[in-house]
């Protein structure tokens, strides 16, 4: 009985440790889940080898992507990692905007 309660905190701190974490992950799943029910065509998205495109035509497995003018390619939809948000796109262009300034006053 003595060794029971030896190990009862130690199995305690391992049971709370797997309930968190997969609570993360089930958490991290249903983000990737809803990500891929909202995609529109016309998202720009990053592909999850870090393919940048432009979503032209969607089914429930699928994916077409414009990566460049005329050049379409089929992805599984599970292979879209994340949506290029177009403010992220705004800031860059702010960054480096200010950037050439900077380096013309010089």
């Amino acid at each position: 009985m003595d060794q029971l309660v030896i190990f009862l905190p130690i199995f305690v701190v391992l049971g709370a440790f797997m309930f968190f974490a997969s609570r993360r992950q089930k958490r991290a799943m249903q983000a990737t889940i809803d990500l891929h029910e909202s995609l529109q065509i016309g998202d720009r998205v990053h592909t999850t080898s870090g393919l940048e495109g432009t979503i032209t035509a969607i089914t429930d497995e699928n994916v077409d992507l414009e990566i460049a003018p005329g050049v379409v390619t089929t992805w599984m939809k599970l292979a879209i990692r994340d949506r290029i948000e177009p403010e992220t796109a705004a800031s860059a262009a702010e960054l480096s905007d200010s950037d050439a300034e900077r380096l013309t006053k010089d």
